[in-house]
C-alpha cells in the first residue's frame, strides 16, 4: 500500500494498483482512520418486543397445543380467539433466535461424491466413453452408438453402432480399443458416466485386468463428461445427419465416413485447428512449423499488415482438463503427469506408428478408428 500512496500523485491511484495486483477499494480502506476498541452494539428499534414479551411468545410457541403447527396457523388460531402477540415474521425471527427453524419432514439428501479431476498432457492417458441413442426406422426404435474418445487429441480411438446397450459389448469395444492402441498397464484413465453399463461388474473386471484406473461422473451432474457430449453435439448437428437410420448398416455406413472425416479431417479449435489424428499420432508439431514459416513469409513479403510485429501463432495446448483443480495444485500435477509420459515414451512412440489400410481402396487412418460390428 505504500507503493501505491508514493506513486498515487504522480501516476493515479487506479494505473497504480493494476501495475502491482492490488485492489484500490483495498487501498483506499486502508485509508480510513481505524476505530479502536470493540464495535458498539446496535441500538435495538423502539417498535421491537421486549424480552419478556418475546419469552411469552416462545412459551406459546412451545404449549402443546402449538408445538407441531406452523406460526402461520399459530397466529391465526390465536386471532381467532381475540390475541395478537406479533406478526408471524417475527414469530419465526423468535424461532430461528433459539435455533429452531428448520425442515420438519426428512428429505433425501445426496451425499457429497468428490469432483473427477482429470488430467492429459499427452494421447492415450484419458480417454472418455459414453452411449447416444440414434433413431431407427420406426417410433420408438433406436440403435446405440458408443464412442470412445481421446481428451488430449479429440481422436475417436473406438466406435461400435449395436441395437442395445450393454455391458458385454462395451468392454468388447473397451477391450480391442486398448489392444490397437497398445495401452499398458497404469497408463490410462477411463472416465464416463453411471449408466448400467459403465457401472457393471463384467466392466470392472475388465478394467482391472487391463490395468486401466476407472472415472466416473458425479450424479446428476450433466457437464462431467464433456468432451464425449461436445463429440455428440458435433455428430448430431452435421448438415447431412438424417432424421433417422433406415437399418444398422445403413448407420455405420454413415458413421465410418463421419468418424474418418471427424479424425482425420475435422479442424478442432480446442487444438489449435489441428486434426485429431495428427495431435494424436505426433504429426502436429511439424504442422505448426509448418504454418509458423507460411507467417513468417507473409510477415517478411509484408510486414506492414501485421501491426503487432511479426506473427507467432498459438502452440498445442499442453495440459487437457476435467474439471481442473485450483491454478496452485495444477503445476504440481502437470509436473507429475509430465515425468509419467516420460516412462512411458516408448509406449507412446510405437502407439503413433500403428497404421493401416481398411480395405483396399477406402482412406487410410488409423487402426483406433476402427468400428467393431455387433456380434
Amino acid at each position: 500500500m505504500q507503493a501505491v500512496q508514493d506513486n498515487a500523485s504522480s501516476l493515479g491511484v487506479r494505473p497504480v494498483c493494476d501495475v502491482l495486483g492490488v485492489s484500490s477499494a483495498s487501498y483506499y480502506r486502508e485509508l480510513k482512520p481505524k476505530i479502536e476498541g470493540p464495535a458498539k452494539p446496535r441500538p435495538a428499534p423502539a417498535r421491537s418486543l421486549s424480552d419478556d414479551e418475546r419469552q411469552d411468545v416462545l412459551n406459546e410457541l412451545h404449549s402443546r397445543r402449538f408445538v407441531d403447527k406452523a406460526p402461520g396457523e399459530i397466529a391465526a388460531t390465536l386471532l381467532d380467539e381475540g390475541v395478537y402477540h406479533c406478526s408471524v415474521r417475527t414469530m419465526y425471527r423468535i424461532l430461528d433466535g433459539a435455533k429452531e427453524v428448520r425442515e420438519r419432514r426428512n428429505q433425501l439428501r445426496h451425499p457429497p461424491y468428490k469432483k473427477p479431476e482429470l488430467l492429459a498432457t499427452a494421447p492415450n492417458q484419458v480417454w472418455s466413453w459414453d452411449i447416444t441413442k440414434l433413431k431407427g426406422p420406426a417410433k420408438w426404435t433406436y440403435f446405440y452408438l458408443y464412442v470412445i474418445i481421446d481428451i488430449f487429441s479429440r481422436y475417436v480411438v473406438g466406435w461400435m453402432v449395436a441395437s442395445r446397450e450393454n455391458a458385454s459389448l462395451a468392454t468388447r469395444l473397451i477391450d480391442e480399443t486398448c489392444e490397437r492402441q497398445g495401452i499398458e498397464k497404469d497408463q490410462l484413465t477411463l472416465h464416463a458416466d453411471r449408466g448400467s453399463a459403465m457401472k457393471a461388474k463384467l466392466m470392472v473386471q475388465l478394467l482391472a485386468d487391463l490395468g486401466v484406473t476407472k472415472s466416473h461422473s458425479r450424479p446428476y451432474v450433466s457437464d462431467d463428461n464433456p468432451f464425449s457430449e461436445s463429440q455428440f453435439k458435433t455428430l448430431k448437428y452435421r448438415p447431412d445427419f438424417p432424421e433417422n437410420f433406415g437399418s444398422q448398416e445403413d448407420s455405420r455406413t454413415f458413421l465410418t465416413t463421419f468418424f474418418d472425416w471427424y479424425n482425420n479431417e475435422h479442424r478442432h479449435s480446442g487444438i489449435n485447428m489441428m486434426t485429431p489424428a495428427s495431435v494424436h499420432y505426433g504429426e502436429a508439431e511439424q504442422m505448426l512449423k509448418q504454418r509458423q514459416s507460411v507467417m513468417q513469409q507473409a510477415f517478411d513479403s509484408h510486414p506492414e499488415r501485421f501491426v503487432k510485429g511479426p506473427p507467432k501463432l498459438a502452440p498445442l495446448p499442453g495440459a487437457v482438463w476435467i474439471n481442473p483443480p485450483k491454478p496452485e495444485e495444477r503445476q504440481k500435477l502437470v509436473a507429475e503427469s509430465k515425468l509419467k509420459n516420460k516412462f512411458f515414451e516408448p509406449v507412446i512412440e510405437m502407439q503413433q506408428r500403428l497404421c493401416y489400410k481398411i480395405v483396399p481402396g477406402e482412406t487410410e487412418t488409423s487402426s483406433a478408428g476402427k468400428q467393431l460390428v455387433e456380434g
